[in-house]
């Protein structure tokens, strides 16, 4: 069914999906405007059409250390355009080691710590909106107070899974977009790890690598987990390299872990497919090497991973062929440990 919305545009519905036919449009923050017409479609029509765990417009990173001391930055940069990060709020609570997830109207943050490695954890759930620059605000409590999660984004919930809590989880916690409420246990991960790198897929999370203790060992794994129904993950695949402290990034089709600790730090990209379970390849390398780094996933066509430990590159690599990543700008600061995953 085809409905001409103004004399300059057409909206088609097939198969289930929107597809908007149009001569020239402009989308802000504001919304989606069609050029030389009154017309103007609602601002979340770009970002509902496209999954959550893809943005059309901007990155996000949150949070952080630098150095010994955590930082409550909340930071973007756009997609539309290669070019440096701006600082548009804060958290509530300064703290690095946090896990990210994104509804079509606003980043989530779960868990962290007070600073690097120390002893105060939290299990604060914060939200901030993509329409404007805003602060953050407390909407709710994850099941535990635990760091280094890695976070993924159902249409309806996220999620954080795995981390460390006084010992290593494997708690996959779950928390509604449509309400602020605390999170729920809905699930365990096939081996309790941290700093894992989070994937989603229109019906599954996805953790993978990570590390577990005693003694410290980096891990390939590949962890599945459905968003229809609450349950366990399972152990799909492997990556080609034992990682920890990668950044994950997600397509249409396949997940993406970039960067990491094996030892020694990694600048490889890593991929593995939603459609098929199976062991994940070798695809490209980062402009360097890197750890404890940040990500977002753009579509249709880019992954983004920034930071790091004493880096502000923000790198950026095709899904749609493999290959390497180019430098295409820098962050406010050299924040590591921020959360990832946030995109509108």
């Amino acid at each position: 069914m085809a409905y001409k919305i103004s004399d300059k545009a057409i909206l088609v519905e097939s198969g289930g999906e929107n597809i908007l036919i149009a001569e020239s449009i402009t989308f802000e923050r504001g919304g989606l405007t069609i050029l030389d017409s009154d017309y103007t479609l609602s601002p979340t029509f770009v970002s509902d059409y496209f999954t959550t765990f893809q943005g059309t417009l901007r990155g996000y990173r949150s949070g952080g250390s630098s150095g010994p001391t955590s930082v409550n930055t909340i930071d973007d940069y756009p997609f539309a355009s290669d070019t440096s990060a701006t600082d548009v709020g804060d958290l509530t609570v300064a703290r690095n080691d946090i896990a990210g997830a994104s509804s079509s109207t606003h980043g989530y943050i779960a868990g962290g710590q007070l600073d690097p490695n120390g002893p105060t954890r939290y299990n604060v759930i914060d939200k901030f909106p993509f329409s404007s620059d805003d602060n953050a605000s407390d909407v709710g409590d994850n099941t535990t107070t635990r760091r280094v999660s890695s976070g993924h984004s159902s249409s309806t919930h996220g999620y954080s899974s795995g981390g460390y809590s006084g010992s290593i989880d494997n708690i996959i916690d779950k928390y509604p977009f449509s309400s602020d409420a605390n999170a729920s246990d809905v699930g365990d991960l096939s081996v309790g790890r941290d700093r894992t790198a989070g994937h989603s897929s229109s019906t599954h999370g996805y953790t993978s690598g990570g590390g577990i203790f005693p003694p410290y060992s980096s891990q390939n794994i590949i962890d599945k987990f459905p968003f229809s129904t609450d349950g366990n993950a399972t152990d799909v695949g492997d990556l080609p390299a034992i990682q920890e402290g990668g950044g994950g990034t997600s397509s249409t089709t396949h997940g993406y872990l970039a960067g990491g600790w094996g030892p020694p730090t990694l600048n490889i990209i890593q991929k593995f497919s939603f459609v098929s379970d199976g062991n994940g390849s070798d695809v490209g390398d980062l402009t360097e090497g890197r750890t404890n780094s940040q990500s977002a996933s753009s579509a249709p066509g880019h992954g983004y991973t920034n930071g790091g430990s004493s880096d502000t590159t923000i790198d950026k690599y095709s899904f749609t062929s493999d290959g390497n990543a180019t430098d295409v700008g820098e962050l406010t600061n050299d924040d590591a440990f921020a959360a990832t995953g946030h995109q509108i």
